[in-house]
């Protein structure tokens, strides 16, 4: 079984698992970046501050409303001209931007206008009068956050998450064009050099396939968590 699964890939097994362990790494590094924007984008976009809530509307507008290729580009080439410029300034050797890290940078940045919107509308789903509770009972800001708001708006917030997840994990391969070594960049080098690209580019979709799959089984499973006692008590 092992010489013929070797004997398929032509020697580019290797190569894919890392492309696959590098997509991974990508996806989840972004997904903890999204969500602390998120968390901030949300709660700029909740606050009776104009000053907070203008820049947060204006990014959760802005990201929404362009491509994410587009932003991709833009971000990334941005990002390394205004580096290079202040190099330029203060006299350094010039730095050239780590596709991983600017990927990590990109998407979370994307996403994070996503995740913004998905967790104002779970937090206002919480009903206020458990707020007011908590802080009449004397809870601090942390605890309350801790112990009342967030269970709750996991519960609301879990299924739009689930789907940025997945549309953020697919994602991953439009970074490929920056120059990451990707799923999608090794299943292309090796189609290329095996003349053999749909083989390796379907073989691509079956891995995705398998981790969106094993995605949706862990949040069926947080799902289930954060919503027990949920029916319970409204019998």
């Amino acid at each position: 079984m092992n010489d013929l699964l070797s004997h398929g890939l032509q020697g580019f097994g290797p190569l894919l698992a890392q492309g696959t362990w590098m997509t991974l790494k990508l996806a989840l590094l972004s997904l903890a970046l999204s969500l602390a924007l998120g968390l901030i984008g949300a709660s700029a976009k909740l606050s009776r501050s104009r000053l907070l809530r203008l820049p947060a509307t204006l990014y959760t507008t802005l990201i929404r409303s362009v491509p994410d290729l587009v932003l991709i580009l833009l971000i990334f080439y941005s990002m390394q001209i205004w580096l290079n410029d202040l190099t330029e300034m203060l006299g350094w050797n010039y730095v050239e931007i780590d596709p991983f890290s600017a990927g990590v940078v990109t998407l979370g940045f994307i996403y994070g206008a996503y995740f913004t919107e998905n967790l104002r509308g779970a937090i206002l789903s919480v009903p206020a009068g458990q707020l007011e509770a908590a802080t009449a009972y004397g809870l601090s800001r942390a605890q309350r956050f801790r112990l009342v708001l967030f269970p709750q708006l996991m519960r609301f917030a879990l299924p739009g998450l689930g789907n940025n997840w997945l549309v953020l994990l697919k994602s991953t391969a439009l970074v490929s064009i920056i120059g990451l070594a990707d799923l999608v960049k090794a299943a292309q080098n090796a189609g290329k050099t095996t003349n053999d690209m749909l083989f390796f580019l379907c073989l691509a979709g079956l891995v995705y396939l398998v981790i969106t799959t094993l995605s949706n089984r862990l949040l069926k499973h947080l799902e289930r968590r954060y919503n027990t006692g949920i029916k319970e008590l409204a019998r």
